[in-house]
């Protein structure tokens, strides 16, 4: 992004770079653009996780004689997968999302002993207050209603399980 201010932050260390390289990341762009693009990502991710939590959940003596709730079992504890990717999102995206809504950019010149504060100039400022409210607002936005449905899963499956 090309502009005329002196800025003393390393480019990788900039909120609008930061934001344009978790943008372009392959798991990261999960909730990018839609709803649904994100769901079938935990969808495929649920489902190569399902057949391992069956195996585990077969060595419990008291499932084993009762395939129904070995398999509910299994597929309950198989949305642990989605839901650490899911926090791990949440984090990075909020993350970005805290520092372009900053009005200073902290960064590291050499290392982690030399910490320093740049006020962002009223034009950076404004832009990266516009990529925080529609672009990354709406990711997070995403993220927590996959979040919710996938806690709601797994209380309904457990709690379903408890029931059988």
């Amino acid at each position: 992004m090309a502009v005329s201010i002196s800025c003393p932050v390393p480019v990788d260390q900039r909120p609008q770079e930061e934001f344009i390289q978790l943008s372009q990341s392959w798991f990261f762009a999960w909730p990018r653009h839609r709803q649904i693009d994100l769901d079938k990502a935990l969808l495929l991710s649920w489902l190569l996780f399902v057949p391992l939590t069956v195996v585990i959940a077969s060595g419990s003596w008291s499932l084993r004689n009762d395939p129904v709730r070995l398999v509910l079992a299994g597929a309950v504890s198989g949305l642990a997968l989605p839901m650490l990717l899911l926090v791990r999102q949440w984090l990075g995206w909020c993350y970005v999302h805290k520092r372009l809504l900053s009005e200073q950019v902290e960064y590291e010149e050499s290392g982690w002993y030399d910490g320093q504060v740049w006020e962002k100039p009223l034009p950076w400022r404004e832009r990266d207050l516009l990529l925080a409210q529609h672009e990354v607002r709406p990711i997070l936005g995403r993220l927590g209603r996959a979040m919710a449905t996938t806690t709601a899963l797994i209380l309904a499956g457990a709690s379903l399980c408890q029931a059988l």
